[in-house]
């Protein structure tokens, strides 16, 4: 029983974990390193009523998309109707009495000073029909910017309070990825970085935009945000999918004799240490074939460019390469990344 315990453990062995990296059609490289983002909403818009009072009725539900100036909500307006009604009438009463009273001025008949008090309350009647007017209209709450409404905060039959969110728009014909990258690999990502998003709930793969990087790390974490700009014409992304990042690391500068050499000849540039030396000179490099399995490719290699080096010929376009973690492999192993 012990015997065939110890054949069974034996036949087993677990695929040796190492870092790769793949080249694709332009001579960069892609980080085998797969990170979770966030998408999130380009801006966001929290639309409120301006005064206080119960929510008549709410026209549109979360998810729709509207268009600026499109009503959104109504409010109670019975109060600011009366309001309007009465300061109506007093700029009405206000204004006959200035007909009345402009006779006897023109006459000569009215002191001057009588003559620019009764003015005076005409301008202060026409103000309050102003004010009562716009309170009027606060009661009915329009969309300031086209978009899509996220939330619904407030409901038919609630009492609204100032500058309270009713909804919130968002403004989706773009989005943001947001990534949390490691202290230890922030510096390799600028606002320029190529990147491949995959987002499996949209079934959609994207290429990523321009960079925003942080520059205060997470206490506890020691993570930078970064968030990646991304086009969404079609709306299909939308706030809160959860979205694959890899990020396609430019090593070298452009205007560089590195990056010349990968712009002219399309030739990769690899890490130093991924190439290795046979007895006999020659050189090679780990490659890992569909099946997951490690095996040694022969190369010739180029220039050197820091800690990168260009290899010339051996490896293809979408070849997966081991970057880190070769020391123990040997021909036909098994590998994870």
């Amino acid at each position: 029983m012990c015997s065939c315990g110890e054949k069974k453990g034996s036949g087993v062995k677990a695929p040796t974990r190492v870092k790769t990296e793949v080249v694709n059609g332009s001579g960069f490289m892609v980080n085998g390193q797969s990170f979770v983002g966030i998408v999130e909403e380009r801006e966001a818009t929290a639309v409120s009523f301006t005064g206080m009072g119960v929510v008549k009725r709410v026209l549109v539900n979360e998810g729709q998309a509207v268009a600026k100036g499109q009503l959104l909500a109504e409010m109670d307006d019975t109060q600011a109707r009366n309001l309007l009604n009465g300061a109506e009438a007093q700029m009405n009463q206000a204004n006959d009495a200035l007909e009345r009273y402009k006779m006897l001025h023109d006459n000569g008949s009215l002191p001057e000073v009588q003559w620019v008090e009764i003015q005076s309350k005409v301008a202060q009647a026409k103000s309050q029909y102003e004010v009562a007017k716009k309170n009027l209209a606060d009661c009915r709450l329009t969309a300031p910017v086209s978009g899509i409404i996220g939330k619904k905060l407030v409901g038919a039959g609630e009492t609204a309070m100032p500058s309270q969110a009713v909804v919130t728009i968002l403004d989706i014909s773009s989005v943001k990825v947001k990534v949390s990258i490691p202290e230890a690999e922030i510096s390799g990502i600028t606002a320029s970085t190529p990147s491949t998003i995959n987002v499996e709930a949209a079934q959609k793969q994207v290429n990523g935009g321009r960079i925003e990087k942080g520059i205060q790390a997470d206490a506890l974490t020691h993570t930078y945000e970064v968030r990646i700009n991304v086009q969404n014409g079609d709306r299909k992304l939308l706030p809160g999918m959860v979205a694959s990042v890899q990020f396609v690391a430019v090593p070298q500068p452009l205007g560089s004799a590195a990056s010349l050499v990968e712009e002219q000849t399309g030739r990769a540039m690899l890490p130093v240490t991924a190439v290795q030396k046979r007895a006999d000179g020659s050189l090679f490099v780990w490659t890992v074939a569909k099946d997951s399995t490690a095996h040694r490719t022969t190369v010739t290699t180029g220039e050197t460019q820091g800690n990168r080096i260009a290899v010339s010929s051996g490896i293809e376009n979408g070849q997966r390469v081991v970057t880190e973690g070769y020391q123990k492999l040997s021909e036909g192993t098994k590998v994870t990344f």
